[in-house]
């Protein structure tokens, strides 16, 4: 028998610079503040809205925070125990992230509920002048999580969250304008629901995936039976078994398998064929030139 390991790894574009993180440090601090700000402004306004604001903004500081630890944890080399490296603290800090989206989104529903049931009167121009400051806060939060969105999950959920939060400076000043200029006080407590819900769908629509990183999943797009298929094709191999796909983070797929052939230097074409037409840059195979021994083959 015969085994081979082979790492190609493509970072560009994919994690955030350090610049991104040094700005990323900045805005939790700033968020911070901010939330303290809105928090004292939504007890003396009395309103539902600003004060669930304030909490989406708290939840967002965090986030902002496990983001940054995440990063630098990601970015440690591999050891002895951890031979794989850190790279999945990213993905785990999404996780943690989702789930204190998911429990501010409830807390925020039940609470608007109870504000439209029960409305209070509620100080409107106090919420506009602080839902504004917000709103500039979160639209520059987010501008700096949105350019590694799409290749990081951590930094998506980051994403969410300062999306959402500047959806919700615009429903409080759009409340605060209705309580001023008509009386509507139950409008504080429909905006709270709404920003709730929308927390609640994107932290249940993003959960499939980044528990399939952490589940070690096989990738949506990967058909293990087409890889078996195309590998049977290269002339030597008699057979394919043992195919393991997953996630090594979110950006980089990994696969073993056994290969029978009783042609050893097989793996180069085999290794192209992965790489070309599957994107699959992470391998380890083991070549047999006999039946496997191994009963957990499948």
């Amino acid at each position: 028998m015969h085994s081979c390991s082979c790492h190609h790894y493509t970072h560009a574009h994919e994690t955030p610079t350090n610049r991104t993180i040094r700005l990323l440090s900045i805005s939790f601090m700033i968020n911070m503040v901010l939330t303290l700000l809105e928090l004292g402004a939504g007890v003396v306004a009395g309103s539902m809205a600003l004060i669930g604001d304030a909490l989406h903004n708290c939840s967002d500081a965090f986030s902002i925070l496990i983001a940054v630890i995440a990063y630098k944890i990601g970015t440690k080399k591999a050891t002895l125990k951890y031979t794989y490296g850190f790279r999945r603290a990213e993905t785990i800090g999404g996780f943690v992230n989702l789930i204190l989206l998911f429990v501010a989104g409830i807390y925020l529903v039940c609470e608007g509920i109870g504000k439209v049931i029960f409305p209070q009167a509620i100080d409107g121009p106090v919420i506009v002048a602080v839902s504004v400051v917000a709103l500039i806060i979160d639209v520059a939060t987010a501008k700096i999580s949105h350019t590694h969105a799409h290749h990081n999950m951590n930094m998506k959920m980051l994403f969410v969250h300062n999306l959402a939060d500047a959806f919700g400076s615009v429903g409080v000043i759009v409340s605060g304008l209705c309580i001023m200029h008509f009386g509507w006080t139950a409008v504080d407590g429909i905006v709270a629901t709404l920003i709730g819900i929308y927390m609640i769908v994107q932290s249940v629509a993003s959960f499939p995936k980044i528990t399939q990183v952490l589940m070690n999943s096989a990738p949506d797009d990967i058909d293990i039976a087409a890889i078996k298929r195309q590998l049977k094709k290269i002339s030597g191999i008699q057979n394919v078994h043992h195919i393991h796909v997953w996630y090594l983070n979110e950006r980089q797929i990994a696969l073993d398998c056994h290969i029978v052939s009783c042609q050893s230097d097989i793996l180069k074409q085999v290794n192209h064929v992965l790489k070309n037409d599957f994107g699959i840059h992470h391998t380890t195979i083991q070549i047999e030139t006999s039946k496997c021994q191994t009963k957990c083959c499948v």
